[in-house]
């Protein structure tokens, strides 16, 4: 394995129209915090950057909604997003924006630099326009009917009620959001980085040389390189973000996913001098940590701007985690279904560590997992205080009482005594196994152990009641209690810095070196400690209580808005429901609809003729999965033109909780054709 001389790691720009979440925690801040904490507990040159995205259509969506400029939105998040992230101890090098100076500069020098090698291509195409506002409609900005389940406050980018995604094209009764009127397609020109160019390059880059990837990441960049990459957009018509720097390009601006990760760059220029030995040198590992949303942006795109340009290295990896779900749901900011960091901390003032150890021990690192409110009581209660609390409050008290706080002499050792002190000192190697294999949920376990040696160790010895007969034996319980709780002081500081901090100032010792986790002789006899104090209190029901109370009022709030599962419709006679004529059919047919993103033209055998129906279904699942697939299709649907492909009918689908759509299938296969009720 290649041995680095330097680290640049980089954690996914937050988006600054809104607040950070415990979602945006548990996948992004929270691992790559412990991973550059433990690198810099050894030594080494790292350099961790990140900063606000602070770019494209939602934040002037935003601006429009509550009256004020795109800049006012992106300086009032933020402060608050940066403000955050510090209280809660997230240590980033620097935290930067994207609406800094150096960040123009830097994305649209990066831009040009690509324009003048010819390595864009310039399409024409055609998009919605607003007549009466004089602009290019973003689909953000588009309003209408979903074709899926009827809302008539669907957005041209997704259905909020049923949440399938749309392009805006697909909408019944497209209206603007910014003037009300009806739309027309106008075309436009805009700049493409063509994808397809460097697929050779990408599919040997990842897929020979990037086996080690984590599943997640290499299957979903596998699945979008088998697809065929396409042609991917790099400009847009918008008054908000980096103007693009060519003529005749007055109105557009940098596509906000080509200018965001130009925003590691800018960073890191903010940050030294010697940017580029971190962005340039081959003995720079660099470390992309990212949600899942982001894969293809972090390991297709990006690397692909990169090569394009010239003399940057690529991210070693991208451990991407999957999504945090809460209490049973999928995260939602537009349905306020979220734990916010900064309500978090006004809500649990001193507890950061608390929320940090619950989203590392919870962490979706290999599945969406979920967090509860409960779980949270039960983690603070049972691990934190009854494990790790009570361990090192009993071995600092009893030295206070027997030694008056000064560490005792070490005699003669039992077999036991050598096993427990053994099994501290693994710890070492496998919590640095685990974190450099970006487990860090198995390296917080490691950590874990050491507290739970140390309580067997107490528990099993009884100091308590040998000191009378035996003081010596005492002496040397508490001295090896004492250095195993030097060593926990160490293994938690990625972790739980705040706790560790403050036992080390209970140890009456400055932060001490990784290289000593483990050792027998950290703390030398007769060292005075300071004063004993409990690491963590009980959180009681009360304040649970209220967490999950204003967890209900968004459900109600949501309810009322829609966003929540609709409430049983008015009932229907038997004769109605006989109208609706559902039938097994099997897919013959599927491929990709033309210059679209999300629609299948799928060519369905219904038992009774072969038909075409298009469905928006390609973000869920491409074509090959489909061919002979059986499926419920509502056969008697009117008839409706979609791209110029008469669709006759709809496949019946539903939305699991992690928001992805899935074909309903009957049990086993039975004739095409077969009526369903």
């Amino acid at each position: 394995m290649k041995q680095f001389k330097r680290y640049l790691i980089t954690s996914a720009l937050p988006y600054a129209n809104g607040p950070v979440h415990i979602g945006h925690l548990a996948g992004v801040y929270i691992p790559s915090d412990i991973y550059v904490r433990y690198l810099r507990g050894r030594g080494a040159d790292v350099k961790w950057v990140c900063g606000s995205d602070e770019h494209g259509v939602p934040i002037t969506i935003k601006a429009r909604k509550e009256g004020v400029t795109p800049q006012d939105v992106v300086d009032k998040y933020n402060k608050i997003i940066k403000d955050a992230f510090q209280e809660l101890g997230i240590s980033f090098d620097i935290y930067s924006r994207t609406s800094s100076p150096t960040h123009a500069a830097t994305a649209s020098d990066f831009f040009r630099l690509l324009y003048d090698k010819g390595e864009f291509i310039e399409q024409e195409t055609e998009q919605f326009y607003d007549e009466e506002a004089s602009q290019f409609l973003a689909d953000r900005y588009i309003t209408g009917t979903c074709p899926h389940c009827g809302n008539e406050r669907a957005y041209g980018d997704q259905c909020e009620a049923c949440g399938t995604t749309l392009n805006a094209t697909d909408l019944i009764n497209p209206k603007s959001a910014i003037s009300g009127s009806v739309p027309v397609m106008r075309k436009t020109k805009h700049w493409f980085l063509p994808l397809d160019k460097h697929e050779p390059f990408l599919r040997q880059w990842i897929l020979d040389q990037h086996k080690e990837w984590k599943p997640n990441v290499y299957g979903q960049c596998k699945s979008w390189l088998d697809a065929g990459l396409q042609p991917r957009a790099v400009s847009r018509d918008l008054n908000w973000g980096i103007p693009v720097p060519v003529e005749g390009a007055e109105g557009k601006v940098l596509y906000v996913w080509f200018d965001a990760p130009i925003g590691y760059i800018s960073a890191t220029k903010e940050l030294t001098d010697d940017w580029e030995k971190y962005w340039k040198d081959p003995d720079t590992k660099m470390v992309h940590f990212i949600g899942k949303d982001n894969i293809v942006f972090h390991c297709i795109v990006f690397p692909s701007m990169l090569k394009a340009h010239g003399g940057y290295i690529l991210p070693d990896n991208v451990p991407a985690n999957e999504f945090l779900n809460l209490e049973g749901d999928k995260i939602s900011t537009s349905r306020n279904w979220a734990v916010w960091l900064h309500e978090y901390l006004a809500d649990f003032p001193g507890k950061q560590d608390v929320l940090r150890y619950v989203l590392c021990a919870n962490a979706p690192e290999t599945k969406d997992n979920d967090f509860t409110w409960r779980d949270f009581q039960a983690r603070n209660n049972n691990e934190l205080v009854a494990i790790l609390g009570n361990f090192v409050n009993r071995a600092l008290v009893l030295t206070t009482k027997y030694f008056d706080g000064k560490v005792p002499a070490c005699g003669e050792l039992t077999d036991f005594d050598r096993e427990i002190m053994a099994q501290v000192a693994a710890s070492k190697g496998a919590i640095e196994s685990f974190i450099e294999a970006y487990r860090f949920r198995d390296a917080l376990r490691e950590m874990m152990n050491i507290a739970r040696a140390g309580n067997k160790y107490l528990a099993d010895t009884e100091p308590w009641k040998l000191f009378k007969d035996d003081p010596a034996r005492v002496a040397t319980i508490l001295n090896l209690s004492l250095q195993i709780t030097a060593s926990l002081s160490i293994a938690m500081e990625p972790f739980i810095p705040f706790s560790a901090a403050k036992l080390t100032s209970m140890l009456g010792v400055d932060r001490l070196s990784w290289e000593r986790l483990g050792a027998a002789d950290i703390l030398s006899v007769g060292h005075l400690l300071g004063k004993p104090e409990l690491l963590f209190d009980k959180i009681d029901d009360e304040a649970v209580d209220a967490q999950l109370a204003k967890l209900e009022a968004a459900k109600a709030i949501n309810a009322a808005a829609g966003y929540e599962p609709a409430p049983q419709k008015e009932s229907i006679s038997y004769d109605d429901f006989q109208k609706m004529d559902i039938r097994i059919a099997r897919i013959l047919e599927a491929e990709k609809v033309a210059k679209t993103k999300k629609l299948l033209k799928l060519t369905i055998d219904t038992g009774i003729d072969k038909r075409v129906i298009v469905s928006g279904i390609a973000e869920h699942y491409s074509p090959e999965q489909l061919i002979g697939k059986q499926v419920l299709v509502l056969v008697n649907l009117l008839p409706r033109e979609l791209k110029g492909i008469t669709s006759q009918g709809m496949i019946l689908m539903v939305e699991d909780h992690n928001g992805a759509l899935v074909a309903v299938s009957p049990e086993k296969e039975v004739k095409e054709g077969t009526m369903v009720g």
